[in-house]
């Protein structure tokens, strides 16, 4: 790389940061000093360019794209050797995957040069599977959700309201559900897991999203994937979008397409590790290859954007809030005690609670708690959906 190039980069930079959104998601903001050396990694379009450019303010770092054209032919240790040697004590570095022995790289990288900061982003956890020379010792990973309902009205109305743990004793709402807040809260189940809502044109860029997904990342993480897994895994899509029940059949899906169970389940993961697909398996299930007890859309604003069932869109909904607010989420193998049983480590111990999921006059059966739609005060075990909304 040239002076050219790198006078060039400084230009790009210079612009995303005058780019850069006068309102930032709380994740953001809330996150103190990073380390020397991050891996983020995150959906598309959840905001990590702008994480990183937030915190490389009064810094003297480089961003670059890994899938930037013009240094496609350049590896990637002699880019971000360049631009070290340029006086940049740092460089942030998007879309990783997309450059060549990518994680050999970082490692030399890392290594050679001790003081300089090496920040890297990408749209799949695979990342994390996929490189080698022991990343995970040097890179501290850390993993951007998709926006909760609180962040949502932090961007939507300028106003941060605290984290609630819905599922606490000694509940205390973090805000009154008013009627501006109950219709905040629809808007932000059609357009408001993704910070560019308020851009417009919603509908439109999650399909892009979607295609983007499929078909530019995961043939990176799967080189062998043929056109015809492509086309399966967008019909599987279409399938999950309509369905009233969330769950798709492994036999039938091979026979049609002509593939092996094997395969299918290896599209599945990949599907769930760039972020399309949640799946939901049943309690204590370890089996290495599922389709899960539920398959649900890892962002439940693909369901109005396809289109789709209502009711499963509330599962979806309820599964993933509790999955980025850090519970594990697992189905039940008794429906009659709860559609979801979700768990986590609270001081050593781990707690665990069942859920039912419905609609306003959803009953609680043998749950602990049962998380209402169309509800706006909690009364006793029931829930409100929009509060769980409000728990990270």
């Amino acid at each position: 790389m040239n002076n050219m190039q790198v006078t060039e980069l400084e230009s790009n930079m210079r612009r995303r940061l005058e780019a850069v959104p006068v309102l930032i998601r709380p994740f953001t903001r809330e996150i103190g000093s990073l380390p020397r050396a991050l891996l983020l990694t995150g959906p598309r379009g959840v905001g990590k360019t702008t994480f990183l450019l937030y915190h490389s303010r009064n810094k003297k770092m480089l961003y670059l794209s890994a899938d930037n054209p013009t240094l496609a032919d350049e590896r990637l240790y002699d880019t971000v050797k360049s631009i070290f040697l340029a006086g940049f004590a740092g460089a942030i570095i998007d879309e990783v995957h997309f450059a060549r022995d990518w994680s050999v790289h970082l490692k030399a990288l890392y290594d050679d040069f001790p003081q300089h900061a090496i920040w890297v982003s990408d749209s799949s956890a695979l990342v994390l599977r996929g490189g080698i020379g022991d990343l995970s010792r040097r890179f501290v990973p850390i993993r951007m959700p998709l926006l909760s309902f609180r962040e949502f009205l932090a961007l939507k109305t300028g106003t941060d309201y605290p984290v609630c743990d819905p599922f606490a004793k000694d509940l205390v709402l973090p805000i009154q559900p008013s009627a501006e807040i109950l219709s905040c809260f629809r808007e932000y189940r059609s357009t408001g897991t993704r910070p560019f809502f308020s851009e417009g044109n919603f509908e439109d860029r999650m399909l892009a999203v979607l295609d983007k997904t499929l078909y530019a990342d995961i043939p990176f993480f799967l080189p062998n994937v043929s056109d015809g897994n492509l086309r399966l895994m967008k019909a599987i899509t279409g399938t999950l979008a309509a369905s009233a029940i969330p769950r798709i059949q492994v036999r039938s899906l091979c026979a049609d397409w002509g593939i092996g169970a094997d395969k299918l389940y290896q599209l599945l993961d990949v599907m769930e590790s760039v972020g399309i697909l949640r799946i939901i398996r049943f309690e204590h299930d370890t089996k290495a290859k599922t389709a899960g007890a539920k398959l649900f859309f890892a962002d439940p604003a693909f369901y109005p954007v396809l289109r789709g069932n209502v009711g499963t869109a509330r599962e979806a909904l309820v599964a993933s809030l509790c999955a980025e607010s850090g519970w594990l989420v697992e189905a039940s193998r008794n429906e009659e005690e709860g559609d979801f049983v979700i768990s986590r480590n609270v001081d050593g111990t781990t707690k665990k609670l069942k859920l039912e999921v419905g609609g306003a006059s959803k009953k609680i059966n043998r749950s602990d708690f049962v998380i209402r739609d169309d509800m706006d005060f909690p009364s006793g075990n029931a829930l409100p959906l929009w509060l769980l909304g409000m728990a990270y």
